[in-house]
This record gives C-alpha cells, sequence and structure tokens, in this order.
C-alpha cells in the first residue's frame, strides 16, 4: 500500500494555489488523476518521484517511509523504486533502442529483462536504431520500456499519450495495460482522456485546485451524474461489462456517458475505443460503428 499525504503552496497564472492531497493506493492497483490544466497534477507525480519537495509530506511505500517532512526524512529519487514516463520521452539521442534500456540497468541487474521488454513492447525490428528514426508512439513504447527495465514499485505517467493520434494512443493503451499487469505494477498516470481512465484504471482522482473533487471507480465519479438521454450521437465504447444474459456499452460522447443496452449476438461487432453512432430506435437506443 501507498500512503501519499502533501501540502505545498503552488504559483501558478491566477496566483497562489495551496496543494493540500491525501489518498491511498492498494499495491498493483492502477490509479488515474483527472483535471483541468494547473490544478496540481504534475506537482503531486513530482512530489511522489521525489523531484519536487513540499512544506509537509508524508509518503510510505510498503512500509518504507520515503517522505517525512516532520522528520527531516527525504529519499533521492535514486533510492525510490519508481519508473517514470514524460511527455516528452526524454530518451538519449545518441543511444539505440536496445542501449537506451540497458543504460537504465543499475549493477548486477539481470540483463535477461531488456531483451524480454523488446519482445513485450514489439521493439524486435527497432532495437538497434536511434531515437531521430523512430515515430512518436515508436518513441513512446522504448520510454515505457525503459521506465520498467527495473520492476519498479511505482510507475508514474505523466500525460504520456497525449501528442499521440486516436489509432496510435489505442495502441499505447494496450501496451500500457499488459506491462502493469504483466509485472504486477502499481501505476499511477496522469490524463485528460476519460475513454482513457475508463479503459485503463480501476480508481480515479478528480483533482480541483489543488483539493481531491471526487474520487472512486471510473464508473462511481464519471456515470452517475453524466449518463445521457440525448441520441444521434457519435463517441467512443469506453466499457463493455456483461450483465445477467445482455451486455452494457458505455459510450463517451461530449461530456456524456451513454449505456446501450446489447445482445451476446450484437456484442461480437464491438470493441473498446472504437468509434460509434449512438441513435433512437422506438426510444431504445441502438448502436452502430462507425466507418
Amino acid at each position: 500500500m501507498i500512503q501519499f499525504k502533501t501540502h505545498k503552496m503552488l504559483q501558478t497564472a491566477d496566483g497562489k494555489l495551496p496543494l493540500d492531497v491525501s489518498f491511498t493506493i492498494e499495491k498493483g492497483q492502477f490509479l488515474a488523476i483527472y483535471g483541468n490544466s494547473g490544478t496540481g497534477k504534475t506537482t503531486l507525480l513530482r512530489i511522489l518521484a521525489g523531484l519536487t519537495q513540499a512544506e509537509k509530506t508524508h509518503i510510505e511505500v510498503a512500509n518504507e517511509v520515503w517522505d517525512n517532512s516532520q522528520n527531516k526524512i527525504h529519499l533521492s529519487v535514486q533510492n525510490r523504486s519508481i519508473g517514470f514516463v514524460f511527455q516528452d520521452y526524454a530518451l538519449f539521442p545518441n543511444l539505440t533502442v536496445k542501449e537506451n534500456l540497458e543504460f537504465a540497468l543499475q549493477k548486477n541487474d539481470n540483463t535477461q529483462i531488456v531483451s524480454e521488454l523488446i519482445e513485450l513492447m514489439e521493439l524486435q525490428s527497432l532495437q538497434n536504431s536511434k531515437p531521430q528514426n523512430l515515430s512518436g508512439g515508436q518513441k513512446q513504447r522504448v520510454a515505457l520500456a525503459r521506465a520498467i527495465v527495473r520492476k519498479p514499485k511505482i510507475l508514474l505517467l505523466d500525460e504520456p499519450l497525449s501528442a499521440l493520434d486516436d489509432e496510435m494512443r489505442f495502441k499505447l493503451q494496450d501496451y500500457i495495460l499488459k506491462i502493469h499487469q504483466k509485472y504486477q505494477l502499481t501505476t499511477v498516470m496522469i490524463t485528460h482522456s476519460i475513454p482513457e481512465i475508463f479503459k485503463l484504471s480501476d480508481k480515479v482522482i478528480i483533482l480541483d485546485k489543488g483539493k481531491i473533487l471526487k474520487e472512486g471507480t471510473p464508473s462511481e465519479v464519471f456515470s452517475e451524474e453524466k449518463i445521457s438521454s440525448k441520441f444521434k450521437l457519435t463517441g467512443e465504447i469506453i466499457s463493455i461489462t456483461k450483465s445477467d444474459i445482455i451486455y452494457i456499452i458505455q459510450v463517451f460522447s461530449g461530456n456524456n456517458i451513454i449505456k446501450v443496452v446489447a445482445t451476446e449476438n450484437e456484442i461480437k461487432d464491438f470493441k473498446i475505443g472504437q468509434k460509434v453512432l449512438v441513435a433512437s430506435k422506438a426510444f431504445n437506443p441502438i448502436i452502430q460503428v462507425l466507418s
């Protein structure tokens, strides 16, 4: 379990803003942090990583104290078991893909993890290429692989997919979920995408003006107040769940989440991340794949 509590005064475009946040994360959980720009999301990640210090902080990971301002405990970044993926990839331009991963190894680490990650992230044909010869999606795969070379206790993702197009973003979401599950990571991700939250996370925190506005499962946080009765809308499938003999498809459109009932036979046409049209027929919503 991770216990996190911090208080830090932020300087924003609108003046001073106190970041005052407290939460816990269970081992193996995938936590998404959602909120407007300037609410302290990135600062929160940096405090957890040890890159930024706060006036008051207590961070405990698996009964190990990483930060305690009262007792003047502050573990350096190097002594925290974290992997951090930024928006700008931060790869070494003079090293190949494989060398970037190997550079992240510590002395006496098993080098087998590098080959394993290259295969898992489907980087075999790119392992001898340098970053300038890679696409944005390929660079992000390398950055993700490098972040988990040391099998960190916590993986921190700061909007890693925000600069990618939809098709590449969906693919990278699959990679993130795959490595989260395979290496049993505890993952914390900042994102502005509600569909991404539904696909990846099992817990979400909404941060607003430096404070937690709401937290819970994605359905608890978003669905309750945003069920739409409007029809003829396009959107993106964010979840498909079975309920007795039927299936419930949740579609995110604009600021609304629409729930549509489908049969087992109909469900074969749909998958998470797919663009769809939701329309009405005899007052019952129907869903159709967009070509």
